[in-house]
């Protein structure tokens, strides 16, 4: 659920309210009583708390990649010649 944050226009009172998506607006003013509060939009947006999914969590960097295009050409060169020493061994 998101939390909303609202202002009395009569006596300033601001607080922040949780509320379902699909509830109204708070109209009552729970410190002056009147009916005159307003949504405000505030910068926050859409928070997210604890550890969870960051796009740097599964990103490699060019470095390890190409440490990694490395050591793949020299395990393809390497086991040609491994694999012909170990079919005529084994015959």
């Amino acid at each position: 659920m998101p939390t909303y944050q609202y202002k009395c226009r009569s006596c300033g009172h601001e607080y922040e309210e949780l509320q379902p998506i699909t509830a109204e607006p708070l109209k009552k003013c729970p410190h002056c009583g009147k009916y005159s509060l307003k949504r405000v939009i505030s910068g926050a947006g859409l928070i997210f708390k604890g550890s969870g999914f960051y796009q740097t969590d599964y990103k490699k960097s060019r470095a390890s990649t190409a440490s990694e295009r490395t050591a793949t050409k020299a395990e393809k060169k390497e086991p040609s010649k491994n694999s012909k020493a170990g079919s005529s061994g084994s015959s």
